[in-house]
């Protein structure tokens, strides 16, 4: 599609038995790296693609517009591309879940706290919020706030994400810090079938995302 005279380039998931009359949740499902159609299409058949398909989830992939990493110039196509999907699909209560992995978990964060009306929760595995204020993650403090690493991750992120949820969490939001035990950067135990795991937490937003 076209935003703001904005090339965007995007993959669409739809559940296995899909009726365009009935209402489905929906994730927002952002890349690592260089966030690229390459690197959606990993993050995706890593564990969203299936799930989504058997479980009943719209998945919405778009890549960086021009190569402009969403927690900087990519951030651009927001508000409108959600409003577009809107448009096209009947999502759940108009909002999205939000997720990615490194790249695509900073910029998770980053969207959500621009648009925080657009979403319901926010996962990144790993991410934390860029340029991080105290409005930025108020912003995002009505939402179930979903972030994990890598207990061997080299990146040296854990402090400020188990800062940031430390925060959230003073606040009276429901989030939640998962070191994964022997882990590197990239995560095995929230792959393939371990997916399952973003999922659940996707579900528990029904529960409400306050403490």
């Amino acid at each position: 599609m076209r935003i703001a005279q904005t090339a965007v380039q995007y993959k669409i998931i739809l559940p296995d038995v899909y009726d365009p009359e009935s209402v489905y949740p929906a994730v927002v499902v952002l890349g690592g790296g260089p966030q690229t159609m390459r690197t959606i299409d990993s993050v995706l058949n890593r564990g969203f693609r299936r799930l989504a398909e058997t479980l009943g989830y719209i998945v919405v992939a778009p890549a960086a517009p021009d190569g402009d990493l969403f927690f900087r110039e990519g951030s651009r196509i927001f508000p409108a591309f959600l409003d577009t999907i809107l448009q096209e699909f009947q999502i759940r209560n108009n909002r999205f879940h939000i997720a990615g992995p490194s790249n695509g978990g900073i910029a998770a964060f980053h969207i959500a706290a621009l648009n925080p009306e657009y979403f319901i929760s926010v996962t990144a595995y790993p991410g934390y919020m860029w340029q991080p204020t105290s409005a930025k993650l108020d912003a995002i403090s009505h939402m179930c706030v979903f972030a994990y690493i890598g207990e061997n991750d080299t990146y040296g992120w854990h402090e400020e994400m188990q800062r940031e949820i430390e925060y959230l969490s003073s606040r009276g939001t429901l989030a939640r810090y998962s070191l994964e035990e022997n882990q590197p950067h990239r995560l095995a135990t929230l792959a393939g079938a371990n997916a399952a795991r973003l999922f659940n937490n996707f579900a528990l937003t029904d529960e409400g995302c306050r403490q």
